[in-house]
């Protein structure tokens, strides 16, 4: 009897100290492409998340289940760094990057890992994860728990592209750390401003195709980065950031065509980014001129840089045909998801999306990394 209510006390002490984190996914409603080039982009949290919970457990070891995909992480740690066993180990290098920071574990931690973003889609599911999975293991570091969503996001960046020499940027880091409509500027610092948040609906549409992500980063950021570089030779107060789009007009001929049209679509993307921070800086909302400026936006991405694909053009346009107000290909592309911003019948909206071959998900926008204790 004694050693069985032994048991139901360590049981019931574990649950106790039980924490659960969730940190959501986003859209990138402006600036695609932008934040590799220190280029401002405006990002939306949105209401689906991953949940990352656990529980202390005496062994020197990290045990998760991750049930939505039939699969389990493990590995134990004795006070030195973790070795990575495969590409993109995010959950060793999170565990990596805050022992380095000094958030040090001296026990170790069985939990699971859940959560409803479409994974390899464009909606940031790795990001979240990795938000939620430092947060989560800072409660239980040495140190206690960071609390600065800021930080966690450049911890997060440093986990998931530092790390591993990945050619991203950290807009999904702040995204999913921080939470709401945010502008985010990445120099000479960088820098994460509120917008007003959308209480309206979007649809988001995942088109079931896998992408290629690094694939695609590495094209768009190599030919606009090539671009840039000829055409600082011909002009050398050129500045992406600067520069107007008019007076490179005049310059661009001289560039290859491929690299003149990567260059202007960057300058094109970068003026719809600060006419939406305009939009969405207004106390009213103006919902069509917001939806045309996605439009255009998407115009860009499908024609200039070639990331949309025939499938997701039909689901945007289905959409559109729907009621929806406009929309655009999310994420890095080549496949993925688009979404549309719905204030209207998203509903209608989202079964024209299921019905060109998507699958729909009725969003809307949400707060950042969150800690439940005692779940």
């Amino acid at each position: 009897m004694k050693q069985r209510t032994d048991s139901a006390i360590r049981t019931m002490a574990n649950v106790s100290k039980k924490i659960c984190v969730s940190a959501p996914g986003r859209i990138c409603l402006f600036g695609e492409h932008q934040d590799y080039l220190n280029l401002p982009v405006i990002t939306a949290a949105i209401n689906r998340r991953v949940t990352v919970c656990a529980t202390p457990i005496p062994e020197r070891k990290i045990h998760l289940h991750l049930p939505d995909i039939g699969s389990e992480e493990q590995f134990e740690f004795n006070g030195a760094e973790v070795p990575y066993r495969k590409e993109r180990d995010y959950f060793r290098s999170a565990f990596n990057v805050l022992r380095r920071e000094g958030y040090a574990l001296t026990q170790g931690l069985e939990g699971d890992v859940r959560g409803n973003i479409p994974i390899n889609s464009g909606t940031s599911s790795s990001s979240a994860l990795i938000v939620a999975w430092i947060r989560l293991l800072s409660e239980f570091s040495t140190r206690g728990g960071i609390t600065d969503p800021e930080m966690i996001a450049r911890l997060a960046h440093q986990a998931e592209v530092t790390e591993f020499q990945e050619p991203g940027g950290m807009m999904d880091h702040y995204a999913c750390s921080v939470g709401g409509v945010l502008f985010q500027e990445f120099y000479p610092t960088v820098s994460v401003r509120p917008l007003v948040n959308i209480t309206d609906t979007f649809v988001l549409g995942d088109s079931l195709q896998p992408k290629d992500t690094k694939g695609i980063l590495a094209r768009v950021r190599g030919t606009i980065q090539r671009g840039v570089e000829l055409l600082m030779r011909i002009w050398p107060e050129f500045s992406l950031r600067e520069s107007s789009l008019e007076e490179a007009t005049g310059y661009l001929p001289q560039l290859p065509e491929q690299e003149a049209a990567y260059v202007k679509g960057a300058l094109e993307n970068r003026d719809l980014t600060l006419q939406g921070r305009r939009l969405l800086s207004q106390f009213s909302l103006d919902k069509r001129r917001f939806g045309a400026l996605l439009n255009a936006q998407q115009q860009i991405l499908r024609d200039v840089f070639r990331i949309s694909t025939p499938k997701i053009d039909a689901m945007l346009q289905a959409a559109m045909e729907a009621g929806a107000y406009g929309g655009k290909i999310n994420g890095s592309g080549g496949g993925g998801c688009m979404f549309v911003y719905a204030p209207e019948n998203p509903k209608k909206i989202a079964k024209a999306i299921e019905e060109a071959g998507g699958k729909a998900y009725i969003i809307t926008l949400d707060s950042g990394v969150k800690v439940e204790r005692n779940r």
